[in-house]
């Protein structure tokens, strides 16, 4: 017999009863599958983790990024991105550097970064910003995907302006496309809403000129000149692109046009100049390197032309790169009656050239020098493996562990590659107790140093004399050894015949 279900209100004190008390469920729990429930919770609790440092945050997302790109084609229809994004990434407010991080730790992700960064202007309150837009861009331009770089550009043409520009005919021009770089220019109103003025030209042509299409450059600005006129720091760069090109006829003759046009070029033009005379020296004659550098330095100082820092750093580079450390010392000791300090790179050129030149003391006191100009923050572990390079190539194995102990005090962890040079160098020199020494202390210091087999040197090996024993004499050998002496003895009253005395030939 059917009979009605109880009303609900007279239950709800039973199970009251009988039930313990717990919080009542959602009225509409989501639908979630076991694998997008066990992805969501990991996320979270490495999220909730990741909140108080932006780094660990920003590992987390990139993992993630990561392995979407690995596991499955971003472009495919049936992966739902804008819901794989909302389950992982729902509770993380990105922002401008934190999406830079993630940038930087996902260099293989590909186009996914674009679906994330679509994702999170749409869905989480994300101001596409120019900034934002150049970072994606030099991402995309490293993986060499200019056709997704162009679809960005024209997707967010509103968020698009001066950075976004110069990241892209950078990239473009690092991978060798000064055509497409000088077209994206010509369109420039038209692709980005953007106008042609000053300085996406300067951008235009810097791009251009740092990475070897001086030609393509000079080009654009002869093109635009009626509605650009060039100046002076435009100018500069096509110098300096032709130089850095090793064109020194087509810098010679762009200089000469400059002048002759009124334009007042500065120290930076004729360093560029200088700095390719003295590249063609070493190629060519390196004796011919300081006249020829005289040269242009007296041209410099006809024209009003003041040297500066950069002026010394180049000349001072480039005679420490052909061995002549003394007249590279000459130079930095005149430097202040020119009104210049030497910047970090003349001392570091320095402290290498005469490391080089067995000079040590000297090395070690332009270390002083550089320290006390202020410069210690760059004399860092890359700048400290050089000079105990250096120094193990010259057989100077004491000094470099010097200079390895230094390198400690100022409070530089060493690495893997310093560990294993000094180890098979003091191997090679047969101090096998000194090598096993720095491999427990690498090991110590959690470097992951690899125990090898080191040949020593025959040179270091000490050779153990071997003590010849008196051998014992049968009687025959002392009979004749007898005879021997006896011979002498009498040999030794004979008159010897003196030497007849030429005669003297009028």
């Amino acid at each position: 017999m059917w009979r009605p279900p109880p009303h609900p209100s007279l239950l709800r004190p039973i199970l009251r009863r009988f039930l313990p008390s717990s919080p009542s469920p959602p009225p509409h729990p989501p639908l979630l599958t076991a694998a997008a429930r066990s992805l969501s919770s990991q996320f979270t609790a490495a999220a909730s983790e990741a909140s108080d440092d932006p780094s660990d945050l920003a590992r987390s997302i990139s993992a993630e990024l990561v392995k979407l790109s690995a596991t499955a084609d971003p472009s495919s229809s049936h992966l739902d991105l804008p819901r794989h994004f909302s389950l992982h990434f729902s509770d993380v407010r990105f922002n401008t550097p934190l999406f830079h991080r993630v940038l930087d730790l996902s260099p293989t992700a590909g186009r996914a970064a674009i679906d994330l960064y679509r994702w999170i202007v749409r869905h989480r309150s994300f101001t596409a910003t120019d900034e934002s837009l150049s970072l994606l861009i030099h991402f995309l331009g490293r993986r060499r995907d200019f056709k997704a770089i162009s679809e960005l550009l024209s997707e967010f043409r509103r968020s698009a302006g001066p950075l976004s520009f110069s990241a892209a005919v950078d990239r473009l021009s690092r991978a060798g496309r000064p055509t497409q770089a000088v077209h994206l220019f010509d369109t420039l109103s038209r692709e980005l809403g953007l106008h042609r003025d000053r300085p996406t030209l300067v951008a235009l042509v810097v791009a251009l000129t740092d990475h070897g299409f001086p030609s393509h450059a000079e080009r654009a600005v002869k093109r635009y000149a009626d509605e650009i006129f060039p100046d002076e720091e435009i100018c500069t760069a096509l110098i300096r692109g032709w130089s850095a090109a090793g064109k020194l006829d087509e810098a010679r003759r762009l200089m000469g046009e400059m002048l002759r046009g009124g334009f007042e070029l500065g120290t930076p033009a004729y360093n560029s100049i200088l700095d390719c005379v003295c590249r063609l020296c070493r190629k060519k004659d390196p004796l011919r390197l300081k006249p020829e550098a005289d040269k242009l330095l007296v041209e410099m100082e006809a024209s009003g032309i003041p040297r500066d820092a950069e002026t010394f750093r180049v000349l001072i580079s480039n005679l420490c790169k052909i061995r002549q450390t003394e007249d590279a010392m000459k130079l930095f000791r005149t430097m202040g009656e020119w009104g210049c300090s030497p910047d970090a790179e003349t001392y570091l050129a320095l402290i290498r050239s005469l490391y080089q030149a067995a000079r040590v003391s000297e090395g070690d006191e332009m270390i002083g020098f550089m320290r006390a100009a202020g410069f210690g923050d760059k004399l860092d572990i890359k700048a400290y493996y050089g000079f105990i390079k250096i120094l193990c190539g010259i057989e100077r194995v004491e000094h470099a562990m010097k200079v390895f102990r230094m390198m400690k005090g100022y409070g530089h962890a060493p690495g893997i590659k310093t560990y294993d040079l000094l180890m098979a160098k003091l191997a090679e020199h047969n101090q096998v107790d000194r090598a096993n020494a720095l491999f427990k202390e690498a090991a110590a210091r959690g470097v992951p140093v690899v125990p090898k087999v080191y040949k020593v040197n025959p040179r270091y090996v000490k050779v153990k004399k071997v003590k010849k024993e008196k051998k014992r004499l049968t009687l025959p050998e002392k009979m004749a050894k007898k005879r021997r002496r006896l011979r002498k003895l009498r040999l030794s009253f004979v008159r010897k015949p003196k030497p007849r005395m030429l005669r003297r030939i009028i």
